[in-house]
């Protein structure tokens, strides 16, 4: 006579809504770990492309910004930043990838309003003080 707590296989799987290849997974797990050895486990994933240096280095092109005489451009988009990581590291990174990145580093995707380079602050408050008010 079987005890009215100890299930079959088929039963137990039904009782918890999983298949028995899950079931059996987790039975191995908690007779090699005890309950510890049901807590999820986490991989280590796919190995960084970029080296910390490498990865200090892009971080201080973020914060310096680009310069429009090398870099061709007045803003930091991710299309930018992999190009100019494929052209100094010679590493291709998806766009995606570089987004991965930054938010690694602590940056958040915030764009200022971009600035002609040649913008005069004095020009536009003069403009300013003769627009009739609205």
């Amino acid at each position: 006579m079987r005890s009215s707590l100890r299930k079959s296989h088929t039963e137990a799987v039904q009782a918890a809504g999983m298949d028995r290849q899950t079931l059996r997974d987790w039975v191995h797990r908690y007779n090699e770990a005890g309950l510890a050895g049901l807590s999820d486990r986490h991989g280590g994933g796919a190995r960084p492309l970029l080296l910390a240096e490498q990865e200090a280095e892009l971080a201080e092109w973020v914060r310096q910004g680009p310069d429009l005489a090398k870099h061709g451009v007045v803003r930091w988009r991710w299309a930018d930043l992999a190009r100019a990581i494929r052209a100094r590291f010679g590493i291709v990174l998806a766009e995606r990838s570089i987004s991965d990145v930054l938010r690694r580093l602590g940056f958040r995707r915030l764009v200022a309003r971009p600035r002609h380079p040649n913008h005069d602050p004095a020009v536009q408050v003069s403009f300013s003080a003769t627009s009739p008010p609205s």
